[in-house]
């Protein structure tokens, strides 16, 4: 019996969660109930470990001198409290065994990041492009690797797309009085990619200034700015909840203001150093000094945050001293930022997870974002809403200001593959749209050339393709 296109549509989705979890599951057992040293998860070995002090009553604290210059028994505010309190949560409950909470981490990537991937996919493209969306997502290399290291790559990422979908929803929401919880699940979902990446909240004024004139364009400007302020208030509140206990547990720790985290002066100074020359270095040679020894000694009794801040000044004097450098210095980290290609200082299998990813459809990513962008400029046939429903430019703007804005923020700053998988995660979205372009290219070359009746009928087509 000929399964029908409807049917195909309602188990197809399905099929690809089984997939993904299956696929998922592979990479957690892989990875084992230890902490090993593989290519690009080091830092599971901070959150293993933070874990355990924080279960031995000790705190955010390490037993002994750890990266990048926390001193043994002093208070670290570096790494993301979410996720610290997950691993601690998992070891609890079932033990300290970090295949306990690969296993539970693959579940849930396994299920919501197809879906979130569909979700958006069909809003982007219609129900085929969401369908092809979540399967690739399913199967992407980088994402089943790092599915099962213990690092907030992965609840980010999901965290992001969560947040991106329910800003779409509220982009074309009908009723202006009914959203409010709608924007009360933004800060929900805001807070918690804040708290797994600070780097995100960069992004937040961006993703409200982007929603505030999506939705202005629906109402007269004065019932419109006094609505939507007091729903802004609501996010920002919720955002503002999630993280306040943990800018006074940092008061309290240190004794001064830190928002949240204390990565980004590091970073920012690292990335930016004279060792660089004018070519990112992600990883330095060895036998050279590491980016730990690159912070002046003379710096090392200060604490975190104050040091934090101290390298953040020295790394705006790097850039103001020598704009030029910076200029080129940004450049190569673009490179580095979207390096698709093999490279003989990265290990086998980084080259080969690199290669069955990104590599393989970084050009159908460029493409379909090249032609959906120009279709929306040029074709004025192009509907705001397609015959499905789904937002098409609302999600075409959203998708390419998150695009733009976070990897300018990391080509500025740090610029290491796995900061990209969240662009990843957006790219596939336009990969999948120009996968379908092609097919239906074929579909109507087969056409031309009369060899495509014999296959009338068949079971999956491409004729709801949106660009």
């Amino acid at each position: 019996m000929r399964l029908t296109r409807p049917r195909l549509l309602t188990w197809g989705l399905p099929l690809i969660v089984a997939l993904s979890v299956a696929l998922r599951l592979i990479s957690a057992f892989l990875q084992g109930n230890q902490i090993e040293t593989l290519p690009g998860i080091y830092d599971q070995h901070s959150y293993d470990a933070l874990a355990r002090r924080v279960l031995g009553g000790h705190g955010f604290t390490f037993a002994t001198d750890w990266w990048p210059a926390t001193r043994a028994g002093e208070p670290t505010a570096h790494w993301s409290y979410l996720y610290t309190l997950y691993l601690a949560i998992v070891y609890q409950l079932f033990g300290s065994h970090p295949l306990a909470a690969r296993l539970i981490q693959v579940l849930v990537a396994g299920v919501l990041h197809p879906w979130f991937a569909w979700r958006l996919g069909c809003r982007l493209g219609g129900r085929n492009a969401g369908l092809l969306s979540a399967l690739i997502s399913a199967c992407y290399a980088y994402f089943v690797y790092y599915s099962g290291a213990l690092m907030t790559e992965t609840f980010y990422i999901l965290a992001v797309l969560w947040a991106l979908d329910i800003a779409m929803r509220l982009a074309t929401a009908g009723d202006l009085r009914r959203d409010k919880g709608l924007w009360a699940q933004l800060g929900f979902a805001m807070g918690f990619a804040v708290l797994l990446r600070q780097v995100f909240l960069l992004f937040v004024p961006f993703l409200l200034g982007w929603l505030l004139l999506r939705r202005g364009r629906e109402a007269p400007f004065t019932k419109w700015a006094w609505g939507q302020a007091g729903r802004v208030l609501l996010t920002g509140a919720v955002l503002s909840v999630m993280i306040l206990p943990w800018t006074a547990r940092n008061y309290l720790a240190f004794g001064r203001f830190a928002l949240l985290n204390s990565s980004a002066g590091y970073a920012l100074y690292w990335s930016n150093h004279p060792i660089h020359g004018t070519n990112f270095m992600s990883i330095l040679p060895s036998g050279g000094p590491s980016y730990g020894d690159l912070i002046p000694s003379s710096l090392l009794s200060l604490d975190e945050i104050a040091l934090e801040r101290e390298l953040f000044t020295r790394a705006i004097g790097f850039i103001s001293d020598k704009p030029g450098r910076f200029l080129a210095l940004t450049v190569s980290k673009t490179s580095a930022f979207f390096r698709f290609w093999a490279s003989p200082d990265s290990s086998f299998t980084s080259n080969l997870t690199r290669s069955l990813s990104f590599g393989l459809l970084f050009p159908l990513m460029l493409s379909g974002l090249v032609v959906t962008v120009l279709r929306a400029w040029f074709d004025p046939d192009v509907p705001k809403v397609d015959l499905g429903g789904h937002a098409y430019l609302p999600a075409l703007e959203l998708l390419f200001l998150f695009l733009s804005v976070y990897t300018l923020i990391h080509i500025l700053s740090w610029s290491l593959i796995r900061y990209r998988l969240p662009v990843d995660a957006v790219l596939i979205l336009f990969a999948a749209v120009s996968v379908l372009r092609v097919l239906e290219s074929a579909r109507r070359f087969l056409d031309w050339a009369g060899i495509s009746e014999r296959f009338r009928g068949s079971a999956f087509t491409v004729s709801n393709t949106q660009v």
